[in-house]
């Protein structure tokens, strides 16, 4: 959302409430509300539209934190309450803050529903692939044979992958960054805030209690420039501390190549977030980590019609040609019938 030229954007710290913060101390959440802050005030967006809604779990206290508008709601089901929330007003600038637990198990359905509808709103799925409120189980996210306490010799589920769901739902706004590069972190966010229609942002959050360095592979010093590989439009998929490594399609497989030697970035995947066709976009949320660097960044930034638009559309055809109407004409119209 723009700022009219005439406004005075809000700063950062104007977007947080008066609560105080309980989270853990290290947890990545803490990272995650100062960057969405930064962003909301980069953005010109105003309190008063904007609305934050959660569900149940460690990310879910979001919005106590928030000097906004905001719902706690329960569990699994903020991504059905924002949809009610943005369609009473589609003016608002709506989020959703969910988990991998709470939205991906139990909010599964709700989640993939907003998400093909392509309502405007922006969904924040904090993914520390555990349990965290709930004391160390594993969730949707969990990697094979994690052993946890719910789990003690080893999950039998393979885990889901927030983006390839998405992606399948054809989401037209999806994206991946990491708690700790926080300049990255507000680049995805001011672009996902900026997107519109859905947005669906997968933010890698360390649990330092109960599933600590879950992502020490993307962050640490030593591992991060061969295990990531950040995304930019037009541009060849490159990666490496030295960037002399790149990506390639083998047929339809993905493959590291060495530049150099007769390879160059003529030769690589060139990464294009406006392809209407989502295969592309797929194809890079299924590059993970040890086999391939995983991408972070946007994968996917198309327009299509939003829900809400085209709702507002058929209420207005609908009043053109009948009429504004009248709660007392609704429940008259058609049979009725009289009890003595």
């Amino acid at each position: 959302m723009s700022a009219d030229a005439t406004t005075v954007n809000l700063t950062p710290k104007q977007f947080g409430s008066d609560q105080d913060v309980r989270w853990c101390p290290g947890c990545g959440d803490f990272s995650i509300l100062s960057q969405v802050k930064k962003a909301l005030a980069a953005t010109g967006a105003k309190r008063e539209n904007t609305v934050f809604v959660s569900g149940i779990g460690c990310s879910s206290r979001f919005p106590y934190y928030m000097s906004t508008y905001g719902f706690h709601s329960i569990h699994g089901r903020a991504a059905a309450i924002a949809t009610g929330v943005k369609a009473a007003d589609p003016e608002l600038n709506v989020w959703v803050v969910t988990g991998d637990g709470d939205g991906l198990s139990i909010g599964g359905n709700h989640l993939l529903h907003a998400v093909r509808r392509n309502l405007d709103i922006n969904i924040l799925l904090f993914n520390n692939r555990i349990y965290g409120l709930t004391k160390g189980q594993y969730s949707p996210t969990s990697p094979y044979g994690k052993k946890t306490k719910s789990s003690p010799h080893g999950a039998v589920d393979f885990p889901l992958h927030p983006l390839s769901v998405a992606i399948g739902a054809e989401a037209t706004f999806v994206a991946r960054a990491l708690d700790v590069n926080v300049k990255h972190l507000e680049y995805v966010l001011e672009r996902a805030t900026q997107h519109k229609g859905i947005s669906f942002v997968e933010i890698y959050q360390n649990c330092v209690i109960f599933n600590d360095s879950a992502f020490e592979y993307a962050s640490g010093k030593d591992t991060k420039d061969d295990q990531t590989l950040y995304l930019e439009h037009n541009r060849p998929l490159v990666f490496g501390k030295d960037k002399k490594k790149g990506i390639r399609l083998n047929g339809m497989d993905p493959e590291i190549v060495d530049l150099g030697d007769g390879v160059t970035e003529d030769d690589l995947l060139f990464h294009n977030e406006r392809q209407a066709e989502p295969s592309l976009a797929y194809l890079l949320s299924r590059m993970r980590y040890p086999e391939f660097p995983e991408p972070m960044g946007v994968f996917r930034c198309v327009e299509r019609p939003t829900y809400e638009d085209m709702m507002m559309d058929q209420i207005s055809a609908a009043r053109e040609k009948q009429g504004v109407g009248t709660l007392k004409s609704l429940f008259e119209e058609g049979e009725t019938w009289e009890v003595n």
